[in-house]
C-alpha cells in the first residue's frame, strides 16, 4: 500500500509517498515466525533435558536426508534442502517438514474434484488428428501439453498480439465496456492507481447493472499495493471478489504456491492474458526501471473455455461457499470465429494439484524440436539443467537460440543469479541481449515461426515449480508474425552481450555461487 505525505523543501511543498503492508500480514507472518521457532524450539529442548531423545532427533535427520535424496523432485531442488537438513541441527529437518511440500486436506481435495466436474464437455480427438497430419511433432507436442495440463486443443480462434501493455489496456477497457453477461478477472498483482481505477469504475457499472463480475487477486501478490480488506470493499460494489490464499499465518507452503496468472474473461468469448499485472508500472504511467517492456494476447473464440475453466476452479477453491453455478451455455457459448492455426490454452501449478511441470516440461520440448530458430523474451533466467541442457543442445545443433533479457533489473539479487548462467550457454552459442531501455517483463517463446507461447511463466525456480501460471501455447497461427516482428525489433534495441562483458571479479563470482544454490528457494 501507498501512503501520501508532503513535505516542505525551502518554499516549496512536495508531495511524497512510501509503501507500507497492512497490519493483517505484518501478523500473519509473526504467527509464521513464531509458531516455526515455537515448533523447533520445543523439539530442541526435548532433545536438551529428555535422556536419548536426540537419538530420535539423529534417527528423523538421517530419514529426512534418504528421503530427500529418493524423491523425485529436481536435483538442484533437493541440493540446498540438503544443506539446510546437515548443516542446521534440529532446525534444518523441522523446516523441511514445515516447507518442503504441499498437502491438501480433504475438504480441499473434495471442492476440487467437485469444480472439476463442473468443466465444459470437448472432444478434441478429430483436432488431434488433424494437427499430426499436417505436423506430426507439433501435434504429440499438444497433446503432450493438454495431458500434462488436463487441457484441450482448440481452433477457430482469433488471436491478438500486445507488444506493450498500454495498448493491452486500451482494448482491454472497450472489451470490458461491452460485457453483457459476466466478467472474470484474476491477477497475481492489482494496485491502486489509474489503470486499476479506469477498470473498476466499469466493474461497478457493470456489477451494478446484474452482470456476474468477479475478481480474484493474489493475497501475497497484493501484500503491499492493496488494503488488507479489499476484498470486503468490493464486495460492497456487488463485485465478487476473494484474495487467492489468503495469508493466515500458518507455518506451510502458503509462501509459495502463489498464483501468478493473470487472465480477464468476459462473456466466455474474449480472453486477456501476458505478463501485465494491473497497476501503473505495467502500462509505463510509473517508471522505476526504466521502459517497462511487457506483452500480452487476446483471445476471441472457444478457445478463452479453458480460461473460464481455470478462473472457476481458482475462484471456487477460495471463497467459503460456492455461489450458484451458472448455465453451461452461458460460461461456454457457442462462437462463430473462424481462423486458422491451433491453440492450446494452459494452467500450471504446483503438486500435487499438477503431476507434471506442465511448463518447464513444454519449454523443454519446444527448444528440442526447434530446427532454424528459438527467441525468448524472459524478466529472469534462473533455470535448472534439463533446461540449461536443452538451449545448450539446441544451439549446437545450429539452431539460431536468441534470449532477450532486462539490461535493468527490478531485483538486483535475481538479476546476479540470471548473470550466472550466460557464460555456460553462450560457450553453447545461445545469443543474450540485454534490452537496454529498461526491463522486460514479458514471457514469450517463438520457434521457427510455426510454434509461439505467450504466458505468465518466467524462467525461475518460483515460477516453474512453485506457482500457479497459465499461458497459450500456439501453432501457425496469424499472430505469430507479429511476435516475431516484436521480438526482432526488440533485439535492435537490446544490447548484445560478448564474452567481454560477462567478466566478474572475485566478490561478484562468490555472491553468484552462494546465490546460485539457493536460487530454487528463492
Amino acid at each position: 500500500m501507498k501512503r501520501n505525505y508532503k513535505i516542505k523543501q525551502g518554499k516549496k511543498t512536495v508531495e511524497r509517498s512510501y509503501t507500507y503492508v497492512p497490519a493483517r500480514f505484518i501478523f500473519a507472518v509473526l504467527i509464521t515466525v513464531f509458531e516455526v521457532c515455537a515448533i523447533i524450539g520445543v523439539v530442541a529442548l526435548l532433545c536438551y533435558f529428555v535422556p536419548y531423545f536426540y537419538l530420535a532427533a539423529l534417527v528423523t535427520q538421517i530419514v529426512c536426508v534418504i528421503k530427500i535424496i529418493a524423491s523425485n523432485d529436481n536435483p538442484e531442488y533437493k541440493i540446498p534442502w540438503l544443506l539446510f537438513v546437515l548443516i542446521l541441527p534440529i532446525a534444518g529437518f523441522m523446516l523441511y517438514f514445515l516447507f518442503y511440500s504441499r498437502s491438501f486436506s480433504q475438504k480441499y481435495v473434495r471442492r476440487l474434484k467437485k469444480l472439476y466436474g463442473r468443466q465444459y464437455p470437448e472432444n478434441d480427438e478429430r483436432l488431434f488428428a488433424a494437427l499430426k497430419a499436417e505436423n506430426l511433432t507439433a501435434g504429440n507436442q499438444a497433446q503432450l501439453l493438454c495431458r500434462f495440463s488436463y487441457g484441450h486443443l482448440f481452433t477457430d480462434t482469433k488471436q491478438t498480439y500486445f507488444s506493450q501493455g498500454e495498448t493491452l489496456w486500451q482494448s482491454m477497457l472497450q472489451d470490458l465496456k461491452n460485457a453483457e453477461r459476466f466478467i472474470f478477472m484474476e491477477y497475481f498483482i492489482i494496485e491502486e492507481g489509474e489503470f486499476w481505477n479506469s477498470i473498476l469504475e466499469i466493474l461497478k457499472d457493470k456489477a451494478s447493472a446484474g452482470l456476474d463480475v468477479r475478481v480474484v487477486f493474489d493475497d501475497i501478490g497484493c501484500m503491499t499495493t492493496l488494503p488488507g480488506n479489499y476484498a470486503k470493499k468490493l464486495q460492497k460494489f456487488g463485485i465478487k471478489a476473494t484474495p487467492f490464499s489468503r495469508l493466515k499465518g500458518q507455518a506451510n507452503n502458503e509462501f509459495n504456491n502463489r498464483s501468478h496468472r493473470k487472465m480477464t474473461i468476459i462473456d466466455g468469448k474474449i480472453g486477456y492474458t501476458g505478463g501485465v499485472n494491473i497497476a501503473d508500472e505495467y502500462v509505463n504511467l510509473t517508471r522505476r526501471f526504466g521502459h517497462w517492456k511487457d506483452v500480452g494476447i487476446r483471445l476471441e473464440g472457444a478457445a478463452v473455455y479453458e480460461f473460464t475453466k481455470l478462473f472457476l476452479i481458482d475462484f471456487g477453491l477460495n471463497v467459503k461457499r460456492l455461489p450458484k453455478p451458472m448455465a453451461a451455455e452461458q460460461l461456454f457459448p457457442e462462437t462463430s470465429e473462424k481462423e486458422s492455426g491451433y491453440l492450446v490454452p494452459f494452467g500450471d501449478g504446483p503438486a500435487p494439484m499438477y503431476k507434471h511441470q506442465v511448463a518447464h516440461g513444454l519449454i523443454v520440448d519446444m527448444l528440442s524440436n526447434a530446427k532454424k530458430y528459438a527467441y525468448i523474451m524472459t524478466p529472469y533466467l534462473i533455470v535448472d539443467n534439463d533446461m540449461c541442457l536443452a538451449l545448450e543442445n539446441a544451439a549446437t545443433k545450429e539452431v539460431d537460440v536468441r534470449i532477450i533479457v532486462p539490461h535493468i533489473p527490478d531485483k538486483k539479487i535475481v538479476f546476479e543469479m540470471t548473470k550466472t548462467y550466460y557464460e555456460r550457454i553462450m560457450r553453447a552459442g545461445v545469443k543474450i541481449y540485454e534490452y537496454e531501455a529498461g526491463f522486460i517483463h514479458a514471457k514469450c517463446y517463438l520457434i521457427d515461426g510455426e510454434i509461439g507461447l505467450v504466458g505468465t511463466m518466467n524462467l525461475d525456480y518460483r515460477s516453474l515449480v512453485h506457482h500457479f501460471e497459465n499461458g497459450v501455447w500456439m501453432y501457425r497461427t496469424a499472430c505469430l508474425r507479429d511476435i516475431e516482428a516484436d521480438m526482432l525489433d526488440t533485439m535492435e534495441r537490446s544490447i548484445f552481450i560478448t564474452p567481454d562483458k560477462i567478466k566478474t571479479n572475485l566478490f561478484q563470482r562468490l555472491v553468484r555461487v552462494l546465490v546460485r544454490i539457493f536460487a530454487p528457494l528463492l
